[in-house]
């Protein structure tokens, strides 16, 4: 009786630990694999910021500086280790490799920023001269990133005027921030990203970010164009220099083929007093459209 007892006892203590086992099964937390996400490579390329994840050809903002720690520290846990690498976009190409230092998601001004070594085999990240990084695919394309030629520099200064001439602005002397040589699409016929700027008076600017292709006439006319003014009591600093040395200025980063399309988005990067701001622009035609725009909080200034 007793061992008829014991077998029974043996039976239902086993039935009971299969039942836990499955509850544990199906309680296990499932850890997903990082999303594909596009980085900002800034600052001399010293530091790494996010700029948008890819969600089936469509860019979604990620977690913002401004967002609740533990966000911020989960965001840094799965992207930002120590010695993780991205390869470094230039020209919409892979040039090189960006690799993290570190990350501090209780820092004052760069919680959802990495600290990187940057290595390139291309031009060197310095200033104004910036790109991207990504762990999604990159397609095998050549890299084209380049200054203008003398010739290509007189034909985007005179489009560069006519717009200026739009906003009742002729005659003022052209300086620009940069004017770079990009192929988005490897057609062997170069697109033009740039960013000018006129002094309107001692304290106000006028500030021009454009687009630039080639029709099928052969001569280049601007697809997009972006101008605005700022006068030094609207920066928050109190001092118009800053935007003469490119704060407000809306840059290029760099070129990439996010959505798989065969011709490359363009990525720019704004800085401001108190974060930074990023934007991507799709071809349309002969235009460009602003498809992403996203703002990235540091701090308070």
């Amino acid at each position: 009786m007793k061992s008829k007892t014991l077998r029974v006892c043996f039976v239902i203590l086993a039935i009971f630990v299969t039942a836990l086992n499955a509850v544990a099964q199906k309680t296990k937390m499932v850890i997903k694999p990082p999303r594909q996400i596009i980085f900002a490579v800034v600052s001399d390329g010293r530091l790494l910021e996010p700029i948008a994840y890819i969600n089936k050809g469509r860019l979604e903002p990620p977690v913002n500086g401004s967002d609740e720690t533990n966000l911020v520290k989960a965001f840094n846990k799965k992207y930002y280790k120590a010695g993780a690498t991205y390869p470094l976009i230039f020209g919409g190409a892979i040039v090189g490799g960006v690799t993290v230092s570190k990350a501090d998601a209780g820092s004052e001004c760069s919680k959802n920023v990495a600290t990187v070594v940057t290595k390139t085999n291309k031009t060197p990240l310095k200033g104004l001269v910036m790109g991207l990084a990504t762990n999604a695919g990159v397609k095998s394309v050549v890299s084209t990133r380049r200054k203008p030629t003398a010739a290509e520099r007189v034909e985007m200064d005179t489009l560069v005027k006519a717009e200026f001439l739009k906003e009742k602005l002729s005659g003022k002397e052209l300086h620009y921030q940069n004017l770079t040589a990009l192929d988005v699409d490897e057609d062997g016929n170069v697109e033009f990203v740039g960013s000018y700027w006129v002094e309107i008076d001692k304290l106000t600017r006028g500030l021009l970010f454009f687009i630039a292709g080639k029709g099928s006439n052969g001569k280049y006319s601007v697809g997009y164009r972006d101008y605005h003014a700022v006068d030094q009591a609207s920066v928050m600093s109190g001092v118009i220099k800053d935007v003469d040395d490119g704060v407000y200025h809306e840059l290029l980063l760099d070129v990439f083929d996010y959505d798989g399309d065969g011709t490359s988005e363009i990525f720019t990067y704004v800085q401001s007093f108190e974060g930074a701001g990023f934007n991507s622009y799709q071809r349309s035609g002969n235009t460009w459209v602003k498809n992403y725009d996203w703002a990235n909080y540091h701090c308070a200034y």
